[in-house]
């Protein structure tokens, strides 16, 4: 009897991620991507002899990426490899006070007394907030579906459900931030984290603090060949199991056969499977692929705020600064008004928080000699029309101008080459909606536990994966999603 057959749409990390499991459980794979590469939003390019990844750029808990190559019997460091970070992140603020976020919490806490003045028991007690919240999400929210029965039939559910007061869902993070510290520096400190599910820390829920727990506690590390060796050496371990990557193959259609998922149409042929994984953005997948159903569309999902976007300056810079290490931010000085700019206004503030990556920092090759390759990021509001045009020549003038007056060095006669990604071309180049880079907002108070589900209650046979729904975006939940795609279904 042949093995049951997965059609998967994206080879981004998380349709790379549902195609080794699937294949290590015994379907036969293909994997179909619009695109001429594998990876998605983590994708890299070269310019006038730099090596730029385009997309994410923080790397944490590898260990996601180490599970998929133990699932296949493979010795994860035999294929992929990575050193811990000493140095979190650095960080400038505008009245002069620099920080640096090490890995060593002990460390940390003593540079955040020495720099800002802020009681050491005070980061002490956030850290473990943080952490207490992420002991009871973690098996609920991020490891397991929220949407089957068998998720609230074990003692884990249960007791996070009788702790559920202690995830701060009912105060913003700014609200919370603001009892724990003193020093403003520190509140937009840890307000920052909730960029990294492109949420606003005004309105988001407090539950969401957990994330510094998964930064401090599990640390950051660099891929020794760059962000984008963690997508080449996945896909070079599905290669290895028989998965079959389409490049240049954008689907069409999902073929619905009695509100079954039974084929997918690529480039006018129909191609059957048993099942169908959609690791594609939600709202494309329905709007786009499944337009001639709109009954089935789940309409409460599909109609929820999308995440914020950004705006990325990638510069080849011609000098080395050696006061900058692989993650630098350059706060605003109103973060308020900023993220009001991003949510209200839909625009972008004069003043915006500049995250700047230079990963020849670690990986030399990816600069020439004497020179940097600067990945220069901005959040900006998701696409709904705005004068792109003109948001964008403003806000390079403004970045530039922050950056040579807190380096002390005209950034502008720096630049040896350029390339710029908007929400228009994330849209575009990654199916996001609107270029928004982690599906739905969570500026609600549930948003966050009310994303799609990784499997359709109306289509028999599709399933999800992705930034776009459960658990959410970024590298770790991604690889996440697939997971609990897996789980859905049996070995063969």
């Amino acid at each position: 009897m042949p093995a049951k057959k997965a059609l998967i749409i994206g080879a981004g990390i998380a349709g790379i991620a549902a195609a080794i499991r699937l294949a290590v459980k015994g379907y036969q794979v293909e994997v179909f991507e619009a695109n001429s590469y594998a990876g998605g939003k983590l994708s890299e390019f070269k310019q006038d002899g730099f090596r730029f990844d385009a997309g994410p750029s923080l790397f944490t808990m590898p260990q996601y990426v180490d599970e998929l190559f133990t699932l296949a019997g493979k010795k994860p460091s035999d294929f992929f490899s990575y050193q811990k970070l000493n140095e979190l992140c650095r960080y400038f603020y505008e009245d002069g006070t620099t920080l640096t976020a090490y890995a060593s919490t002990d460390q940390f806490i003593a540079e955040v007394s020495k720099q800002t003045g802020e009681a050491e028991g005070s980061v002490e007690k956030y850290l473990e907030n943080s952490r207490n919240i992420y002991n009871i999400t973690n098996h609920v929210f991020l490891e397991s579906s929220l949407h089957r029965l068998k998720t609230y039939l074990n003692w884990d559910t249960v007791s996070s459900v009788l702790r559920f007061g202690q995830i701060d869902a009912f105060r913003t993070m700014n609200t919370a931030n603001e009892t724990f510290f003193t020093d403003d520096r520190m509140v937009q400190f840890y307000n920052r984290y909730a960029t990294y599910n492109g949420s606003n820390p005004y309105t988001a829920p407090a539950t969401l603090n957990v994330i510094p727990h998964l930064e401090q506690h599990y640390g950051a590390y660099f891929p020794e060949g760059g962000m984008y060796s963690i997508v080449s050496s996945l896909a070079k371990l599905a290669e290895s199991l028989n998965v079959k990557f389409h490049y240049d193959s954008p689907v069409e259609e999902i073929v619905l056969e009695k509100q079954r998922a039974k084929a997918i149409k690529v480039k006018g042929d129909i191609l059957q499977g048993d099942i169908v994984v959609s690791a594609m953005d939600v709202w494309f997948t329905y709007h786009k692929l499944l337009k001639r159903h709109p009954r089935l569309f789940p309409k409460k999902a599909l109609s929820q705020e999308r995440s914020s976007s950004a705006l990325i300056f990638y510069w080849g810079i011609k000098k080395q600064f050696p006061g900058l290490n692989l993650h630098n931010i350059f706060f605003s000085t109103d973060y308020k008004a900023e993220f009001d700019h991003i949510w209200q206004h839909r625009d972008i503030f004069h003043d915006p928080t500049i995250y700047l990556n230079i990963s020849s920092k670690y990986k030399p090759d990816d600069a020439p000699e004497g020179c940097e390759n600067w990945f220069t990021m901005i959040n900006v509001p998701a696409n709904t029309t705005q004068d792109w045009d003109s948001l964008i020549a403003g806000a390079r003038a403004n970045i530039l101008k922050k950056l040579t007056r807190i380096l002390g060095e005209d950034i502008t006669d720096l630049i040896l080459c350029e390339s710029i990604l908007d929400p228009r071309s994330i849209e575009s180049r990654t199916s996001s909606y609107q270029g928004s880079i982690y599906g739905n907002s969570s500026n609600s108070r549930f948003a966050a536990f009310l994303r799609h589900a990784n499997r359709s209650s109306k289509i028999e046979g599709l399933y999800f994966c992705g930034g776009s729904v459960h658990p959410g975006g970024g590298i770790p939940l991604c690889l996440l999603s697939a997971k609990i795609v897996s789980d859905y279904l049996p070995a063969l």
